[in-house]
């Protein structure tokens, strides 16, 4: 283990791959961690918030090397857990099935639905004596969504409270069959990270909530040959530095809730 620590950590998505300025004075440093399940993503990095040291990795790794379907899950999470996160904020990119949720909103979502398949979902690959069934009717995290929404307000760019994301392995998109069935279930958004990084989370005791922002339509609101990676990336990219002061905004310890085990 590390001699860093840090209580809280973002988790960047795609197109979101630093946070924190090496050179600048309130940068902590940057752990290289090992852990049983391998090397997580990239080194974490740690800078200090309004006091507070916050923790920084990109899922996809520092040059997008991990496909959804490939990023180290539990390393990441293990080595967080490791380091003394006790809440997460992971943003994400996501498409929507639902008319109201339009490229450029920003969702936090309360339910989740998993899709994947054959994606190591848990740590515990054998009980060690006792059962570890994790509860996950709701998948994240109440108190630090409702933090979440409040900083998004505060820092003008009012997110919409909850939506039931469904994630897929990707790395292709959906069909537009597949597209039409999540949204004849009433599914909100489709995305490809956002399982088993929730429950991993979950087994570690770690408070964790997750920002969507929607970067296209997707099923019956698309025409044509459907959304490309290029265009999920560039609208990203013009939206990066307004998901960044939200985060920083998050993060400050006055605005996030106390750590009270609520996700143990």
């Amino acid at each position: 283990m590390s001699e860093l620590s840090a209580p809280v950590a973002i988790i960047g998505g795609s197109g979101f791959y630093d946070l924190f300025d090496p050179a600048a004075d309130n940068f902590v440093g940057l752990v290289a961690a090992q852990t049983p399940f391998g090397e997580p993503s990239a080194p974490i990095s740690i800078a200090e918030i309004a006091g507070l040291n916050v923790a920084f990795l990109p899922r996809h790794g520092l040059r997008h090397e991990y496909p959804p379907h490939s990023v180290p899950y539990r390393a990441n999470i293990h080595a967080l857990a490791e380091l003394g996160v006790k809440q997460i904020l992971a943003p994400c990119a996501s498409g929507s099935m639902n008319i109201d949720l339009a490229p450029g909103s920003l969702v936090v979502p309360d339910q989740l639905i998993d899709q994947t398949k054959n994606r190591p979902q848990t740590f515990y690959d054998m009980f060690d004596g006792q059962t570890h069934h994790a509860k996950f009717a709701e998948p994240y995290c109440a108190p630090l969504r409702e933090s979440i929404l409040k900083s998004a307000a505060d820092s003008g760019w009012t997110a919409t409270d909850g939506a039931t994301m469904v994630v897929i392995d990707g790395p292709r998109f959906s069909t537009r069959a597949e597209s039409r069935f999540y949204e004849g279930q009433g599914w909100d958004l489709v995305n490809m990270t956002g399982h088993p990084e929730a429950v991993l989370a979950r087994e570690k005791g770690i408070c964790y909530a997750t920002l969507a922002l929607v970067t296209n339509y997707s099923g019956n609101l698309t025409t044509g040959a459907g959304v490309s990676d290029a265009e999920v990336f560039e609208f990203f990219a013009a939206n990066i530095e307004r998901l960044r002061k939200v985060l920083l905004t998050a993060v400050e310890p006055a605005r996030l809730p106390i750590a009270s085990g609520c996700c143990s």
